[in-house]
C-alpha cells in the first residue's frame, strides 16, 4: 500500500497530497497491479461517500449500487470496442441508433409528421451535454451558410441558457446574443428574444430547464417565434430532458417542451444525468436529417482513406454506448416513473419547507430542482453553513441564490428532506448572525464555491484550473 498518512489535507483542492505515491513520468518500472488497485479503491471509496450521503445537490445521477455495478458489468464487455469503428463494431451503430430512437420517441419525436410530414426525427449519441450543444450549434452555422447564405450567423439566448452555447459561439465563429431574465419570472420573455433577430439570426435557444433554476423557458411562444422568422429553435433538454416526460406523466404541469411544438428543430437531452446511464453520454437530436447532415464532418482526400465523422469526438469507447443502452432498456417506462415519483415527492417536501422559512424566496415554480435567494440575509453565509453540515449546494451568482437539484440519492434516506430543512432554517440563523461579515462562498460552476474573496474572475478561475493540472 502506498498510502502515506490519513491526516486531513491542508490543501482541500490537493486531498492526496503527501497521501500516495505522485508520477510525473512514467516509472521505470510498472507498479504491481494490486498495489494500484488498493490505491484507486481507497480514493474511489473517499470520493463516493461524499455524496452517496444524499446531500449532494445534482451531480450524481445515480438509480442505486445494484444499477451502477450492472453498468459497469455492461461496460466491462464493450470497454475496448470503438465507435467510430463502423465494420470491425457494428454492435455500436445498432445500439447507438436504438438509443436515439428511444429518446426521440420519449420527446415526442414521433409527433412530428403532424406538423411537418415530411421530417423524421433523427440524432447522434455525444459524449455529453456540452457537446450536443456544440454539434447543433455548428449545424445551425452550416445550414444557414448554405442554404441562406449568412456569413456572420447569430443565435439567440437567454442569459440563463448553459455557457456550452457561448463555448459553441467562440469555438465555430458564431455571435452569441444574450437576453436578460428578471425578477420575478426569471424566464425569457418572448417579445425580447423576436426584438433581437436580425438578417443573419439562424436560430434562438431555450432551455427546459436551465442550469441555474430549473425552470422552462416560455417555449409554446419561442416556437411560434422560430416558425414566424423562419429560424432554428434549439431546447436545451440536457437537465431536464430524462425527467420531464416521466414528471408530466405523474400529473405535473408541464408545458410542452419538445418535438410537440412545431418550431423545434433540435434538441439536447443527457442520458448520464436522469437517464442514469454513466458519464459521459448524451443525445442530439434534429427535425430532420437535413440539420443533422450539417453536423457531420468528412475529409474525402486523406492519404490515410475517407474520413469521416458524425461528432466531435472521433473514437469512443464502445463500454459507454452499451451501458446507456442498457440503462434505457432495464429500467423502462415503469423504472423511470418509479425514479421520478421518488424524486418529486423529495422535491416537493424541499420546496414546501423553504416556503415556509420566511427569509427565503423561491425562484420561479420549481419542479426537481428547486433554487432560492433572499432579501434579508446573505445567501453565500447560508451555503458555509451547510457545508460544516455536508451538504453541497450550487451557488448562484446575477441575483446571489443557491440551488438544490434533487436526485435519487436524496430518496434513499428516511426524513432526508426533513434533515435538509432543518439545516437549512439553522442555516439562515447563522446567516443572520453573520450580517455584515463577508462570506467564504463565491459562487464558480462546477465546484461548491469557497475562494478568498472576488478577485479579477476570469484569471483566478483560470489560474484555479493551472493548479488543478498540476502534479503534486
Amino acid at each position: 500500500m502506498t498510502e502515506k498518512k490519513t491526516l486531513p489535507p491542508a490543501d482541500p483542492l490537493k486531498p492526496y497530497k503527501g497521501r500516495f505515491e505522485s508520477h510525473d513520468r512514467i516509472p521505470s518500472k510498472g507498479r504491481a497491479k494490486d498495489d494500484i488497485f488498493r490505491e484507486l479503491s481507497v480514493i474511489a471509496e473517499e470520493e463516493n461517500s461524499r455524496w452517496q450521503t444524499g446531500r449532494v445537490s445534482g451531480t450524481f445521477y445515480h438509480a442505486g449500487e445494484d444499477h451502477r455495478a450492472y453498468l459497469n458489468k455492461v461496460f466491462a464487455l464493450f470497454s475496448h470496442e470503438n465507435t467510430i469503428q463502423f465494420d470491425l463494431c457494428p454492435s455500436m451503430f445498432k445500439l447507438e441508433s436504438e438509443i436515439i430512437a428511444m429518446t426521440a420517441r420519449m420527446l415526442n419525436g414521433d409527433r412530428v409528421p403532424e406538423h411537418h410530414p415530411e421530417d423524421q426525427v433523427c440524432g447522434t449519441v455525444t459524449s455529453g451535454g456540452t457537446e450536443s450543444i456544440l454539434m447543433a450549434m455548428k449545424a445551425y452555422r452550416d445550414w444557414a451558410r448554405r442554404e441562406k447564405g449568412i456569413t456572420a450567423p447569430e443565435i439567440i439566448m437567454p442569459h440563463t441558457a448553459h455557457p456550452a452555447f457561448d463555448k459553441a459561439g467562440q469555438y465555430f465563429g458564431i455571435r452569441m446574443v444574450h437576453v436578460p431574465v428578471s425578477a420575478p419570472d426569471f424566464r425569457v420573455a418572448p417579445q425580447a428574444v423576436e426584438a433581437r433577430i436580425t438578417a443573419d439570426t439562424v436560430a434562438i435557444v431555450g432551455s427546459a430547464g436551465n442550469y441555474p433554476y430549473g425552470l422552462i423557458d416560455p417555449l409554446e411562444k419561442l416556437s411560434e417565434i422560430a416558425l414566424n422568422h423562419h429560424i432554428g429553435l434549439h431546447v436545451d433538454g440536457c437537465l431536464g430532458g430524462f425527467i420531464l416526460p416521466w414528471i408530466e406523466k405523474l400529473g405535473y404541469a408541464i408545458p410542452p417542451f419538445d418535438f410537440r411544438l412545431p418550431g423545434v428543430t433540435s434538441m439536447s437531452a443527457d442520458t448520464h444525468k436522469y437517464g442514469f446511464a454513466l458519464k459521459g453520454t448524451s443525445v442530439v437530436l434534429y427535425r430532420k436529417n437535413s440539420f443533422r447532415r450539417h453536423q457531420y464532418f468528412g475529409v474525402p482526400d486523406w492519404p490515410g482513406g475517407m474520413y469521416t465523422s458524425p461528432t466531435a469526438a472521433g473514437s469512443r469507447s464502445g463500454g459507454l454506448t452499451a451501458a446507456t443502452w442498457a440503462s434505457l432498456v432495464y429500467l423502462g417506462k415503469e423504472g423511470y416513473l418509479e425514479a421520478a415519483r421518488a424524486i418529486m415527492d423529495a422535491a416537493d417536501e424541499i420546496k414546501a419547507g423553504v416556503e415556509d422559512i420566511p427569509e427565503l424566496t423561491l425562484i420561479g415554480d420549481p419542479t426537481f430542482l428547486i433554487s432560492f435567494l433572499s432579501d434579508e440575509v446573505d445567501v453565500f453565509h447560508i451555503n458555509d453553513f451547510m457545508k460544516t453540515k455536508g451538504w453541497r449546494f450550487n451557488v448562484l451568482q446575477l441575483p446571489p441564490a443557491l440551488h438544490f437539484c434533487v436526485t435519487m440519492p436524496q430518496t434513499y434516506s428516511d426524513n432526508m428532506p426533513g434533515r435538509f430543512l432543518k439545516d437549512l432554517q439553522a442555516g439562515v440563523d447563522y446567516a443572520k448572525e453573520k450580517a455584515g461579515t463577508i462570506a467564504e462562498t463565491t459562487a464558480i460552476y462546477g465546484i461548491a464555491g469557497t475562494v478568498e474573496g472576488n478577485q479579477q474572475v476570469t484569471e483566478m478561475v483560470s489560474g484555479y484550473l493551472d493548479y488543478l493540472y498540476t502534479v503534486t
